[in-house]
């Protein structure tokens, strides 16, 4: 079988710069079983490919004309199985134009539920493009699943892989370090988080933070006002704006503690499985897909607001022993779950299924499938899509 995944649009696969999905994808092709014959399309100008033999369409295109490219593209590789990462609306629009393939959405955050009629019916009439969606944790699914009911059977579960390679540290060896590795945004619950370093760095003068901060320029007039207070501490807290993937890993390997005090329940929290990978212990929110990513190898703070970090900082800085209990076996379970060989199977396994099971949908009447699809479920409906269904056949 041939297999092409599609890169969205200003991704270029960049070996300098990798955004997470970018990572992941990497990270699942290595070692899987089709590698041969999968193509990964992307936009061209990366000068350092993360990948060999990248299928590249040309960069700056706007949305049409990067879709036309990528579906010549597609055409000439005639793919048995199509994988699109994370864009909904424009990978829809591909599937329909390229029949008698298996067509998966490949999320790495939330689909937002619908809301109101018109809503429904334009995110059914996507969803309805793919013949399986796939979520980075099994939270992530149910909530699809709790939010999209008609579409729950066609979404499936892969967690998020991390390659410990350039991550690993002896947990024993660590710096009175405290680390933050996510963007700038208030979701990440970086605001009560540098209330919190405030009153434990004042506690406890032999520690030091640092913030690894991505994506800084599009958040940072948010972001810096929150930062200022953190200013007297000088050197003792390092902030790092849109710091390399090298400049996360060499930090992160140092920390002796990691936070991830995510507000949203996130799909899964690849920060999570690299503090873990590094050999830091970890205090999460918990939220999501984090307590997939983390098993019981966390302190979970369900309510990140400054006081319960405080507390929980200020336990682990007090308790070496726990913290070196939680950086062993956080380490050894994303070793022994979060592989990308573990994961890619899976994937590779979902791959072949789909494609030996793909039976091509009928014809007939595809626009009332997908209002059908896009319709709440119940009585009060039944009406409606009778009416629809006789405008639609002529009945």
């Amino acid at each position: 079988m041939r297999v092409a995944v599609v890169m969205p649009r200003g991704s270029q696969m960049s070996r300098a710069k990798p955004n997470s999905m970018e990572t992941v994808a990497g990270a699942l092709l290595a070692p899987s079983r089709l590698k041969t014959l999968t193509h990964v399309i992307c936009d061209a100008g990366a000068p350092d490919p993360a990948l060999p033999d990248l299928v590249a369409v040309p960069e700056g295109l706007g949305k049409t004309r990067r879709a036309d490219a990528v579906a010549r593209t597609l055409e000439s590789l005639n793919p048995d199985y199509v994988e699109y990462h994370q864009q909904l609306e424009s990978s829809a629009s591909l599937a329909r134009r390229l029949p008698g393939r298996v067509h998966v959405l490949y999320r790495h955050t939330r689909i937002k539920p619908a809301r109101g009629l018109v809503n429904r019916m334009r995110y059914g009439a996507r969803l309805a493009a793919f013949d399986r969606l796939v979520f980075v944790s099994e939270a992530a699914r149910a909530e699809f699943a709790a939010d999209y009911p008609r579409f729950a059977n066609r979404a499936s579960a892969i967690c998020n892989p991390i390659d410990v390679r350039g991550w690993t540290a002896d947990p024993t060896d660590r710096d009175n370090l405290i680390v933050f590795s996510g963007r700038a945004m208030e979701e990440k619950g970086l605001e009560p988080l540098c209330q919190a370093l405030e009153v434990v760095l004042d506690r406890f003068p032999d520690w030091k933070a640092a913030l690894m901060l991505g994506d800084f320029e599009r958040h940072a007039d948010w972001a810096e006002p929150r930062l200022v207070p953190l200013a007297r501490f000088g050197d003792r807290v390092a902030i790092h704006k849109s710091a390399s993937l090298d400049t996360v890993k060499a930090v992160t390997r140092r920390a002796a503690i990691a936070v991830t005090p995510s507000f949203v329940a996130e799909a899964l929290g690849l920060s999570a499985l690299e503090a873990h990978a590094a050999g830091a212990a970890l205090i999460s929110s918990g939220r999501g897909g984090l307590r997939e990513a983390s098993g019981p190898y966390a302190v979970y703070v369900e309510d990140p607001q400054t006081p319960a970090l405080v507390q929980a900082l200020t336990d682990l800085i007090r308790d070496p022993a726990r913290r070196l209990e939680l950086a062993r076996g956080g380490q050894a379970f994303v070793m022994a779950n979060h592989t990308p060989a573990v994961r890619a199977a899976q994937l590779d396994k979902l791959r072949e299924d789909l494609v030996t099971r793909r039976v091509p949908p009928p014809r007939k009447n595809s626009m009332l499938q997908m209002i059908s699809a896009a319709l709440p479920s119940g009585r009060r409906w039944a009406w409606a899509t009778s009416r629809i269904q006789g405008a639609l056949t002529g009945t």
